[in-house]
């Protein structure tokens, strides 16, 4: 078989491997636009349950790729200058380039041909292929020529967000709330080497144009929100890299192929940061990818349904989430009155998908205070 994908982030890399793996006597050609070592961003974090499908799939890739992994079982939200430990949370961090890396040196090893600053956009000018595989992200320029076809749709979200690193280590995943004259300002943090941490600023477009970010350089919003955040970062510095301010987008498809060219990763379906559960959507697909046409070797179409069939319903649940995450953020506002306690229980039940008993399962500690609370605003009623 015949196979060119097109994007070499998580979901090309990993797919390929994997098809390399079983069928190392297909052709596989991954088109990277840019060069191998370059990415934006950060960090990537992974909760415990986000890494286990993929122990599951390759238990030796998964020990490469976790290898210098930055590990911890809890999370906090600082909410009026008060962290609120959440117990049970286990996540694990590693640097957005080396993650790459991991997958290109695995791929390299398999036999698949990685081929960098290869930019292709149209399907056509992969006419030899049986199947191409478009896993060129949210911005998709082969969904966008095929648009007809994939039926995209797209929800653009209100808050603006600009990515930064600092020297500052949260070892936490960490959620800041910070009350400002202008309005809230949100960040969230987590340490992904030894010596570097993710700050990803968040804010609503009212409070961004307030106080001039609209029309401020990378620089003077990077300056701005060191100031902001000046007691989380304890003196230490943000770091830039395309530090733009950008709003997020939730992409999904009708149709998620046609002919022999499939979507994959943010190009078939975008899961927003705040769940962390991008990368891990990705690398799924992949594997439901690599599983339907392993199943499925002489019938490509029969292939593709399969692997739709597969993931419909995952994406759909994640994307509800991912809305519902979405909607808390952009209505924080109207919680800030709330003691740090309540304000990080309101939280954790943001997208519908987490109970009160399921928290008292994973945090018995945290849920003892939310009821104390609780038991304590009704005897105060009550008087």
């Amino acid at each position: 078989m015949r196979i060119a994908v097109i994007g070499g982030g998580p979901a090309g890399l990993f797919f390929s491997l994997l098809m390399k793996q079983r069928h190392p006597q297909d052709e596989i050609v991954v088109h990277e636009r840019n060069a191998a070592n370059a990415t934006y961003g950060w960090g990537v974090v992974f909760s415990d349950i986000a890494l286990a499908f993929l122990k599951e799939a390759d238990e030796a890739f998964f020990r490469k790729f976790t290898a210098h992994h930055t590990r911890c079982d809890y999370m906090e939200i600082v909410h009026q200058g008060v962290p609120v430990r959440l117990s049970n949370n286990h996540f694990s961090r590693t640097a957005r380039i080396d993650m790459l890396r991991v997958l290109q040196q695995a791929c390299a090893e398999a036999g698949v041909d990685v081929r960098y600053q290869s930019h292709v956009t149209d399907p056509a000018q992969l006419s030899d292929a049986d199947v191409i595989v478009a896993a060129d992200g949210v911005n998709s320029e082969v969904r966008t020529h095929l648009a007809e076809d994939f039926m995209p749709s797209f929800d653009e979200r209100r808050n603006k967000f600009a990515w930064y690193g600092t020297a500052r280590l949260f070892h936490p995943v960490s959620l800041i709330f910070r009350q400002t004259p202008h309005g809230v300002f949100m960040a969230h943090a987590y340490q992904y080497s030894p010596d570097r941490s993710t700050f990803l600023v968040e804010v609503d477009p009212e409070t961004w144009q307030r106080c001039g970010l609209d029309t401020a350089a990378e620089d003077e919003s990077r300056a701005f929100c060191e100031q902001i955040f000046a007691d989380d970062l304890q003196g230490h510095s943000l770091l830039t890299n395309r530090s733009n301010w950008f709003q997020a987008r939730v992409v999904g498809n009708a149709r998620w192929s046609h002919r022999n060219v499939v979507l994959l990763g943010d190009a078939l379906r975008s899961v927003h940061f705040s769940l962390g559960s991008g990368t891990r959507m990705a690398m799924q697909d992949a594997i439901a990818l690599f599983e339907a046409l392993s199943a499925h070797r002489n019938d490509v179409q029969a292939a593709f349904a399969s692997f739709e069939q597969s993931r419909r319903g995952a994406s759909d649940r994640f994307q509800d989430a991912a809305r519902r995450s979405l909607d808390w953020y952009e209505s924080v506002g109207q919680r800030m009155h709330l003691d740090p306690v309540s304000f990080a229980y309101d939280y954790m039940l943001r997208t519908g998908r987490v109970s009160h008993e399921d928290l008292r399962e994973r945090d018995p500690t945290f849920v003892a205070q939310v009821e104390a609370n609780a038991a304590s605003a009704l005897h105060g009623h009550a008087a």
